[in-house]
């Protein structure tokens, strides 16, 4: 009969597995703006990406936006997929909604404010 819990080389990641690790380097405000995911309760971003990504993973993200000398770092997870050869030909990728707290509080204060005046834009995003 085969055990309910965890083997001892599984340790903890079987249960609780480590976010993932992305990085997202945004050098225009035009990218900026395609990319950010507005309509999410914390606000989010869309990360270009090939890698396999179920809804509700959770990832650690570092955000490098635009000639910002720092970087954004904010946990939160995929709410958003846009596989491979989506209609449209829309960008493969995954949509990440930033974590409650401060420090999702604190990156969608820093895109917001890169995009003062353009967030009510009709231009397409990479999502909606």
């Amino acid at each position: 009969m085969e055990s309910p819990l965890p083997r001892p080389d599984e340790g903890d990641a079987a249960v609780h597995p480590r976010p993932g690790v992305m990085s997202l380097h945004i050098k225009e405000r035009s990218a900026l703006y395609a990319a950010y995911m507005p309509f999410l309760k914390n606000g989010g971003v869309f990360v270009p990406t090939n890698r396999d990504h179920a809804l509700g993973d959770e990832v650690f993200l570092l955000l490098t936006l635009m000639d910002r000398a720092d970087r954004v770092a904010v946990q939160g997870r995929v709410v958003w997929i846009t596989p491979a050869g989506a209609n449209n030909s829309r960008t493969q990728g995954v949509g990440i909604e930033f974590s409650d707290g401060e420090a999702g509080a604190h990156a969608r204060k820093v895109i917001e404010e890169l995009l003062a005046g353009v967030l009510k834009s009709s231009r397409p995003t990479h999502t909606m």
